[in-house]
């Protein structure tokens, strides 16, 4: 008996054909339908007078509502901060406690000795210790310094130079004012956008740095125009007040990372042993006769610089890792020996 499924196949397969082509065919003209409906109903999708009304209420209100947070209000209450400061050293930690509702992050830089160091921060990274050192100026900081520019609003060399030792992140917007006392920069005050995408308040920021220059210049003059004592004023009538200003405070020393320091040490005694290696006769005459620096200049001051790029200048400004390695390795431990090294 032959197999009628095999007979009929060809006929079924057909059919389903047939059946397929329609329903896509109905599918098709479905979707046009609709498509077509909702072009249409898009031309009738018009806001009513009665919500335009209810949005120009809305926006009315407000503009005449101003929250707590309203930058005129904030500023004010960061001046009221800024007036409260009993010293100099006070006076400029509350400065940046009345930059934080204007500034994701704020960080203070004392300028001493033509280099800048941080003295206080607020918002950045808190997990990790600020990293060691001073910070060189750059000629954009430089000209700040000098008075060649009234801020910097340009993110550039010296932005990083003054984030490097405090974070690995780079805000999106940033500016950095001087301070000045007596129309000399004493500190850069630097205020970033932190993870937000630019500056709310720059203009308010850099006002605020303005009226702590001259807080410090009030401070100061408070201290020259206290009284003396009725017994002092007697016995010298004529003699003029002395105008003792009030030091800055600076930043407390921060400890060099271990790791970083067990390097640095390792370098300078293959440099300086380097030199000894080289040149046996003249270290052998300093450690008679002195005057190392006279004697191998070149070779001190190749070897420093070398030194001073892996490490950075102000590591061996601050640790004298690198001189202190010379005295002690060619000089017996005799400062007296090293010579008119400028370095030194």
């Amino acid at each position: 008996m032959s197999d009628s499924r095999s007979v009929d196949q060809p006929q079924n397969d057909a059919l389903r054909t047939r059946l397929e082509a329609w329903l896509n065919q109905q599918n098709q003209a479905l979707l046009e339908e609709v498509m077509a409906t909702w072009q249409t109903s898009l031309g009738h999708f018009h806001p009513t007078e009665t919500l335009l009304s209810e949005l120009q209420e809305a926006c009315a209100a407000s503009v005449a509502f101003q929250p707590a947070g309203h930058p005129d209000q904030e500023l004010a209450t960061a001046l009221d901060l800024l007036e409260g400061a009993t010293s100099q050293s006070d006076l400029l930690k509350r400065l940046l406690d009345a930059l934080a509702p204007l500034a994701e992050r704020s960080a203070l830089f004392i300028l001493k000795q033509g280099l800048a160091s941080l003295y206080t921060q607020r918002g950045f990274d808190t997990g990790a210790p600020p990293k060691a050192g001073a910070v060189v100026p750059t000629p954009d900081l430089e000209a700040l310094i000098q008075g060649l520019s009234r801020s910097i609003r340009r993110k550039g060399e010296g932005y990083a130079a003054l984030l490097a030792p405090i974070s690995a992140f780079e805000a999106a917007d940033m500016a950095i004012f001087p301070l000045r006392h007596k129309k000399k920069s004493v500190a850069l005050v630097l205020v970033d956008s932190g993870l937000r995408q630019s500056l709310d308040h720059p203009e308010q920021a850099r006002a605020l740095v303005h009226a702590a220059s001259a807080m410090l210049a009030s401070l100061a003059a408070g201290r020259e125009e206290e009284p003396r004592p009725l017994a002092e004023r007697e016995s010298h009538p004529s003699a003029p007040t002395q105008v003792v200003p009030e030091p800055i405070e600076a930043a407390a020393p921060v400890e060099l990372d271990p790791r970083t320091r067990a390097a640095a040490e390792r370098l300078a005694r293959v440099l300086v042993g380097d030199v000894e290696l080289y040149f046996p006769a003249k270290v052998a005459q300093v450690r008679t006769q002195g005057n190392l620096y006279g004697l191998l200049r070149d070779e001190l001051e190749r070897s420093r610089a070398t030194f001073v790029e892996r490490f950075g200048e102000d590591v061996e400004v601050q640790y004298r890792i690198f001189t202190t390695t010379v005295i002690q390795q060619l000089c017996d431990g005799h400062a007296s020996k090293l010579g008119a090294a400028p370095w030194a």
